[in-house]
């Protein structure tokens, strides 16, 4: 540790040491006013690691063309939500069982950085609309969750630094905004910023209240609760430049979506966006907690606002402590990260926004950056079914919305889109305004201090009446639980073939993700997800065309939307503090449902071999020496903007797929299959799922849908089985891909069953962030196209087999390795693919089987 650095400084009478970042900045002639905040919190971060001085300076002045500068971070903290959570977890009791066949103690695989897991993504959207639907939900959660949250239990009880949030609390990024994050953290008496990495993308959230972290997968999650830092190469830094306020009716979803069609274009995969100038002191904090949490939508490692009064005054208004917002406002002074409008740091790249233009929009129909004029989402809609068609309101036909949730962490922290949302419900219910009866309406907040808020209001009885009624606190329809249909809807569909769309205030509606039959996805506020349902019909146009008639008289949306001063004086007289610190008062205590959940108390998992939730996974197997790949088949070839919900989904298991087969055959009735994200515990059951998304589409076979692939054989089966027929072959199977691949969720199964199907490279345009890190941390090898070559120009139909080599321990970072296809004609051609293992330690998972390898190995060369 660079003790020279070390300096105290005395808050509210008690003194407290920290690493003196201006100090440091003087001495090598680094001017600290113009270095981006995000890269303030880094040289702190590496100061106190003990990081080398002069490295750390050329760390800063460092320009980052090749991306070359490779430097550990050490986050102070981890956040997991179940879905990936258990996993991990699940991961930590393999590792522990591993220590005992090495003859070590198991104890070594223990948790040394703070770790909080929420229940949030496993409830599901059975019952909607009705006065007891979120305690029929609920039962229903822990009815079909009972093994995992057992699980879940033991692990609370057998790992150090390890917290449950029970189920029914809220989401967890709105928990870790609210409450978890002490933006400023203490160990030893020592200040420090807060940094977090977390298992879910949208850990990016608490960016907004000045906390630097970001998503990862399970993976390198569970190397960081074990206090190994994240190796990475020094980030380009992109400022957004914010200037002017948002006009009345337009509100942070709008900014949102513009945004990330914004960065979308401008190519952000990889680097830091950082918000800056003087139209950041026109935003609430929970304004700028939705544009960060999209970070991931829009490709930016994160999307970070630094530490102001707005910081200051949520920290207040959540429950803070006196004391801890002393130490945040005195420390983020003393060390020059306060936040200061008039001062333009120096960014590697500058993009301008001007927040009087935004303009009502949503994003849709299939993925988060493809922004659409709310006037012209009906032509989107047109466009997507290719015709035009004629429709009654009250009548399913295509357009329809058959779901309208108000869902998801973007929106459900912000209490100005929902309480906009309440009194667009209140208008509408005065005025006599019904839903049609096919629309699939929910709320599920995201956290219970929402629910209180809406309550006292007065607003969420009125809510109640259109229909949104609370299902349930968590993640639901946007990570794809949004549940049935009426079942005569659902027939209705099938028999008329219908396109029919659903609306939600979400991040993701990506193909498949938020309900089988529902093809047109859009994201929205939550007053528009209201005025949609309200409409019947997506091929409406909001600014002109009557959405409801009562009485012979129509009425506009204007006519219900409140104004932004409607807004503000509803939300300043019933929010405050004391909700947060009721509510945050029992957040891990849980209801009587989790007081009855049994678990074992042991440091080692008693597994159960004939669980279909909870397996020993077999990732320490050995696979022999890794070298070059010779004669691998192409399993597949797959486009653009590959999401990880293409390759291991989370929602709806299909009767059809062969995880559905495995359960079926190992006892498990289709009532009970639950969903892929619950069953992630079970590599059984998660390898089978593992590119089994019914949209993906796999161009050697001209586009044919579902997750099939070409046997030896030359049948038609699923993906699942033609990697295993390889597998039994000796052969490893290769992806091919477009650009994007990847993107999306934080999804380390996208990666784990990658590795288990027997799939050794892929090869694709560009990669995602996290998943391209994902695949290096479980020893897949991904690859990248150069000059110029795409899939397409390949004739990947009729190749026969391909090599690729130069794999081998001297390999360094983004090494051009040679591929060469072989033709069934007997032609070949070989061609030059860039190695993106970025950094040494991934070279060092990749040739030690994994990181799970990796990690065990240095466990036990400490004991």
């Amino acid at each position: 540790m660079a003790k020279g650095y070390l300096d105290k400084v005395s808050i509210l009478g008690k003194d407290y040491s920290y690493y003196n970042i201006v100090e440091f900045s003087k001495n090598h002639g680094i001017d600290l006013s113009k270095t981006p905040f995000s890269i303030k919190i880094l040289i702190e971060n590496l100061l106190r690691s003990g990081f080398e001085e002069e490295k750390i300076a050329e760390f800063v002045k460092h320009k980052n063309a090749n991306g070359d500068f490779e430097f550990p971070f050490f986050p102070s903290r981890v956040l997991m939500q179940d879905f990936t959570g258990v996993p991990a977890v699940v991961d930590l009791a393999a590792m522990r069982n591993e220590m005992i066949k090495r003859g070590k103690n198991p104890d070594l695989v223990n948790p040394l950085n703070q770790t909080d897991l929420v229940i949030d993504h496993s409830i599901q959207v059975d019952s909607w609309a009705g006065e007891n639907s979120h305690n029929e939900n609920l039962g229903l959660e822990f009815e079909r969750n009972k093994e995992r949250y057992e699980f879940l239990k033991w692990g609370q009880s057998a790992f150090n630094n390890f917290k449950v949030v029970p189920p029914g609390m809220g989401i967890c990024h709105q928990i870790n905004l609210e409450f978890l994050a002490p933006i400023v953290s203490q160990k030893d008496g020592v200040l420090f910023p807060d940094t977090v990495v977390g298992t879910d993308s949208h850990t990016t959230m608490i960016n907004g209240i000045g906390v630097l972290g970001w998503g990862v997968g399970g993976i390198e999650a569970e190397s960081v609760m074990l206090n190994q830092p994240i190796y990475m190469t020094k980030p380009d830094v992109v400022g957004v430049k914010l200037t002017g306020k948002l006009a009345s009716g337009v509100g942070a979803m709008d900014l949102v979506l513009t945004i990330t069609n914004l960065l979308r274009k401008k190519g952000v995969v990889g680097k830091f966006v950082e918000y800056f100038g003087s139209g950041v002191s026109n935003l609430t904090l929970p304004d700028r907690a939705t544009i960060a949490n999209m970070s991931p939508e829009y490709g930016a490692t994160c999307g970070i606002f630094a530490i102001d009064q707005e910081s200051i005054e949520y920290a207040k208004l959540s429950g803070r402590s006196d004391e801890q917002i002393a130490i945040i406002k005195e420390y983020a002074k003393v060390q020059n990260i306060w936040f200061n409008p008039e001062v333009d740091p120096q960014y590697d790249d500058v993009l301008e926004v001007d927040l009087s233009s935004i303009q009502p929009v949503l994003a849709g129909p299939k993925r988060p950056q493809d922004k659409v004029l709310m006037s012209e989402v009906g032509k989107s809609f047109k466009a997507l079914i290719d015709g035009n068609f004629e429709y009654e309101k009250e009548k399913l036909s295509h357009g329809s919305v058959v779901i309208a949730a108000i869902t998801s962490c973007t929106n459900t922290s912000n209490p100005y889109s929902l309480m906009a949302a309440g009194l667009l419900a209140k208008k509408a219910v005065e005025m006599g305004i019904k839903v049609p009866n096919f629309v699939k309406t929910s709320f599920s907040p995201g956290s219970q201090v929402v629910g209180k808020y809406m309550q006292d209001s007065g607003l969420q009885a009125y809510m109640d009446k259109l229909g949104f009624n609370i299902v349930g606190y968590g993640c639901m329809t946007c990570i794809g639980n949004s549940g049935p249909l009426k079942q005569e809807f659902e027939n209705e569909i099938n028999e008329k073939s219908l396109t029919v769309a659903a609306v939600i205030s979400g991040n993701r509606n990506f193909e498949g993700r938020v309900h089988p039959l529902v093809k047109a996805n859009y994201l929205a506020s939550p007053a528009i997800v209201i005025a949609y349902a309200i409409a019947g019909n997506v091929s409406i146009d909001l600014l002109k065309d009557p959405i409801a008639n009562v009485s012979g008289r129509d009425i506009f949306f204007k006519d219900l939307m409140p104004s932004s001063d409607e807004i503000s004086e509803v939300v300043g007289r019933y929010l405050s503090s004391n909700i947060f610190t009721q509510k945050y008062s029992v957040v891990f205590d849980g209801d009587e449902n989790w007081k009855k959940v049994e678990s074992v108390k042991s440091n080692v998992y008693k597994w159960n071999d004939k669980s279909t939730y909870i397996e020993n996974p077999p990732y320490f197997e050995k696979s022999g020496e890794i070298s070059d790949i010779k004669s691998a088949r192409i399993i597949a070839h797959f486009g653009d903007s590959i999401t990880t919900d293409h390759i291991s989904p989370a929602g709806n298991i299909s009767i059809k797929s062969p995880a559905a087969k495995y359960l079926l055959d190992s006892g498990v009735e289709k009532k009970d299959f639950n969903s892929y994200g619950a069953r992630r515990g079970s590599h059984s059951v998660m390898m089978r799922g593992t590119f089994a998304n019914i949209r993906i589409k796999n161009l050697l076979l001209d586009g044919l849908e579902g997750g099939l692939a070409k046997s030896k054989s030359g049948n038609i089966e699923s993906i699942y089985d033609v990697a295993m027929e390889n597998k039994a072959d000796g052969v490893k199977s290769i992806i091919f891909a477009g650009k994007e691949y990847g993107s999306g969720s934080s999804r380390d199964w996208a990666a784990k069953g990658t590795k288990l199907l027997g799939i050794a490279a892929v090869i694709a345009e560009s990669f995602e962030r996290i998943h391209r890190s994902n695949l290096a941390g479980m020893g897949v090898l991904p690859l990248e196209f150069t000059s110029g070559i795409k899939a397409s120009d390949l004739d990947l139909k009729n190749v026969k087999n391909i090599d690729i080599t130069g794999i081998s321990k001297n390999m360094t970072t983004k090494q051009v390795l040679k591929c060469k296809l072989h033709y069934e004609d007997g032609n070949s051609r070989e061609i030059d693919v860039l190695c993106r293992l970025d950094t040494a330690v991934e070279i060092k998972y990749f040739f030690a089987g994994s990181i799970f390898h990796y990690v065990a190995d240095l466990l036990e060369s400490k004991e």
